[in-house]
């Protein structure tokens, strides 16, 4: 998950060894633009019975329903910008041109952007006015373009690609998600994704349901990481030392070990593969409602912070990030 905050510099440090592979810059895409408008036009007729996460609300969406996420026809942002508070390989010198969609999938009590997640705080965008914004992020300078929270309006993005891409668009492609992702919909971001930035936030079903009103959490996002990594494979980078295309899979630790942070980094290791750069995360801090559950109201300590480095280090997962303890 990514934050409109700016993080200050140095927040994010290289784990204890990090290697990458080279890769020439990537095209914006991997499939045709037939394809592409065909995948905005399939993935568009999903919200007259919304299925696009595992909610499955079925909502008419197309004439002003609403499910669980709280989003409507059109695309809603919060803000956009350049963004230098990312893991080194998205932010880059020039910043990561991110997009900080409105309303959420899941409905986490300590949610750190609740004005925009719970409260739906933002402007809503038809596709030209969406493609506009990835443009004038690209004419600034942009790394790529980052969706923040983007999956309930994945059908909006795939609209306002084709009017970017046929303006000019070729910047890589970041999808920064909760990882609670539904598979008919991601299989239709294959070759459109270049860089999948997902949370795996828990690995218990039960915990997920109590803090993030989440159902079947670990097993939905276990199985959306995997088709991820089937899909852009391991993080691969540009001679500028930038995201080209890969999976980049961040886990935030919480209080008391809610986040199951062993469980979490096993399957990475034994799963997928050791080589999955991995972005540790600590700095989370109880805001929103966390007050209402004590053992989430308080910050982790630097204890608990070194023993899922421990974890890491054990299963051999050096590639990637780890963050300086506050």
């Amino acid at each position: 998950m990514s934050f409109p905050r700016k993080r200050e510099p140095g927040d994010f440090q290289c784990s204890r060894r990090v290697t990458y592979k080279s890769l020439m810059k990537a095209n914006c895409l991997n499939i045709s633009i037939d394809e592409l408008n065909s995948r905005a036009s399939s993935a568009l007729a999903r919200l007259e019975k919304c299925d696009l996460c595992p909610n499955d609300c079925g909502v008419n969406r197309l004439e002003g329903q609403v499910g669980l996420c709280g989003a409507g026809a059109k695309a809603k942002a919060a803000s956009y910008n350049l963004h230098f508070g990312e893991e080194p390989a998205i932010s880059g010198a020039r910043g990561s041109g991110t997009i900080f969609f409105s309303h959420c999938t899941l409905k986490c009590a300590y949610c750190q952007n609740w004005p925009i997640s719970h409260k739906g705080n933002g402007v809503e965008y038809d596709a030209t006015g969406l493609a506009k914004i990835m443009l004038e992020l690209r004419g600034r300078g942009a790394h790529n373009i980052n969706l923040v929270t983007p999956t309930h309006y994945m059908p909006q993005i795939l609209e306002a690609l084709v009017i970017a891409v046929e303006g000019g668009f070729n910047i890589p492609i970041v999808y920064n998600t909760s990882g609670y992702e539904s598979l008919p919909a991601l299989r239709l971001l294959d070759g459109v994704v270049d860089i999948y930035l997902p949370d795996m936030r828990y690995s218990n079903d039960e915990l997920a349901k109590k803090y993030s009103k989440a159902r079947k959490y670990a097993s939905y996002n276990r199985a959306a990481i995997m088709e991820m990594f089937r899909q852009v494979g391991l993080l691969k980078t540009d001679g500028d030392g930038m995201a080209a295309r890969g999976l980049i899979i961040r886990h935030l630790v919480l209080p008391e070990n809610i986040s199951g942070t062993e469980e979490v980094l096993k399957f990475i290791a034994k799963e997928l593969s050791p080589q999955v750069a991995v972005s540790l995360m600590d700095q989370y801090f109880p805001t929103y409602e966390a007050a209402d559950y004590p053992e989430i109201d308080r910050k982790i300590t630097e204890k608990e912070y070194l023993a899922a480095q421990d974890v890491m280090e054990r299963y051999g997962l050096y590639e990637g990030w780890v963050q300086e303890h506050v």
